[in-house]
C-alpha cells in the first residue's frame, strides 16, 4: 500500500524543495522499493526497439540473393560483377585495401543511384531532357561497341582488312611548293607597273633560269602567309595557297612554273620545288594501327545493324509533310 503523504507544516511551501524532486526521479524510492514511471516507459520503449529490430535482422537474414545479384531494388537488380567493378575502383582510387564497412557503403551508393534513376525515369525525364538523353543514347552505344570491341580479331583478319583497305593506309606523298605573288591593289601607283605585267616578266625571267628569290624580290609583293620552306602533305600546303593553286602545283613537274593564276585580290605564280612520292607501309611497320581501325569499323557495324533490328521491331511514323518543301523544289 502506498503511504499518505504527511500535511504540509504550516508556513513552508506545499511542494517538496527541487533538489528532492530530483532525487525522487534519480532513483527509486528506498522505503517502498517502487520505480518511477518514466523509467518503466523507457523500458519498454528500448524492449519495443530491440524487439523491432531482432525482427528485422531475421527477415533480412531470410533473404537469399542467386549468386550473381548484389542487390534487388524494386524490380531492378544490381548485379555482383558491376559492384565488384565499381569496389575496384574505389580501392584503386583509395590505393589501399577497403574494409566490410566501405563496401556495405559502395553498394549502398549504387543503390541510392538506381533508387534516383528508377525516380527520374517514372518523371519522364528520359523523355523530356535533352542531356539525359544524350547520356542514354551514349551509354547504350558504348555498350554495343564496347561488346564487339571486346573480340579480339585473328591475324588472318587484320591482314584481310589491310589489303582490302590498302588506299587507307597509304600515306600521301609530300611536296615542298612556292608561290610568288602579285598585288593589283596597287595597280594604278606601282613604279613598277600592273600586276599583270609584272607577273609575265617574273614567269620569263623564271623560266630562262634567274633564281626565285631574286624575281620575287624584284617583281613580286609581300605575302601574308606563304608556303613554308619545307616537305608538306597537300592537304597542308592547300591550307596556305587554296584550292585553285594546289591543283596548278600538283600538275607541276619539279622545277617547273604555272602560268599567273587570279587568286585572292591578286596574281599568283606557282612552282614545285620537290615531290615526295605516296609510302605505302607494309603491314609488320602499321599492324597495330590496321587492328585498332579494324575493331572501330566493326563497332560501327554492330551499331548500324543494331539500328536496323531496332527499325524493324518498331512501328515508325512519319509526317511527310515535313518534306513537302522538298519535293517542291525538285
Amino acid at each position: 500500500m502506498l503511504r499518505r503523504p504527511a500535511p504540509p507544516l504550516a508556513g513552508r511551501s506545499s511542494g517538496p524543495p527541487e533538489s528532492a524532486r530530483s532525487r525522487a526521479l534519480e532513483k527509486p524510492d528506498s522505503a517502498s522499493g517502487s520505480t518511477p514511471v518514466w523509467l518503466l516507459l523507457a523500458g519498454a520503449a528500448i524492449g519495443l526497439g530491440l524487439a523491432t529490430f531482432g525482427l528485422l535482422e531475421r527477415r533480412a537474414e531470410q533473404v537469399t540473393l542467386p549468386r550473381e545479384i548484389a542487390a534487388v531494388v524494386g524490380e531492378r537488380t544490381i548485379r555482383r560483377i558491376d559492384y565488384e567493378r565499381v569496389l575496384a575502383g574505389v580501392e584503386g582510387d583509395l590505393r589501399s585495401p577497403i574494409d566490410d564497412a566501405m563496401r556495405r557503403r559502395v553498394l549502398d551508393r549504387m543503390i541510392d543511384e538506381e533508387l534516383l534513376v528508377q525516380r527520374a525515369l517514372d518523371l519522364g525525364l528520359a523523355v523530356i531532357d535533352r542531356r539525359v538523353r544524350g547520356e542514354l543514347t551514349s551509354g547504350l552505344i558504348d555498350s554495343i561497341v564496347a561488346e564487339v570491341d571486346s573480340q579480339e580479331p585473328s591475324d588472318r583478319e587484320v591482314e584481310r582488312h589491310y589489303e582490302e583497305n590498302i588506299d587507307f593506309f597509304t600515306r600521301p606523298g609530300r611536296l615542298r611548293a612556292r608561290t610568288i605573288y602579285f598585288s593589283t591593289r596597287s595597280d594604278s601607283t606601282d613604279p613598277r607597273g600592273p600586276a599583270a605585267s609584272r607577273a609575265a616578266e617574273a614567269l620569263t625571267r623564271l623560266r630562262a633560269g634567274e633564281p626565285i628569290d631574286a624575281v620575287e624580290q624584284a617583281l613580286g609583293d609581300e605575302q601574308v602567309s606563304p608556303v613554308p620552306d619545307t616537305l608538306l602533305p597537300a592537304s597542308k600546303v592547300r591550307d596556305y595557297t587554296g584550292p585553285s593553286i594546289l591543283e596548278a602545283i600538283m600538275q607541276l613537274e619539279p622545277g617547273r612554273f604555272s602560268e599567273p593564276i587570279e587568286s585572292g585580290g591578286g596574281l599568283y605564280i606557282a612552282s614545285t620545288l620537290e615531290r615526295e612520292p605516296a609510302i605505302v607501309p607494309s603491314l609488320s611497320e602499321i599492324e597495330a594501327l590496321v587492328r585498332q581501325d579494324l575493331k572501330r569499323r566493326r563497332g560501327d557495324e554492330a551499331l548500324r545493324d543494331y539500328l536496323t533490328t531496332l527499325r524493324t521491331q518498331t512501328p515508325i511514323s512519319i509526317d511527310e509533310s515535313l518534306f513537302e518543301s522538298d519535293r517542291d523544289e525538285s
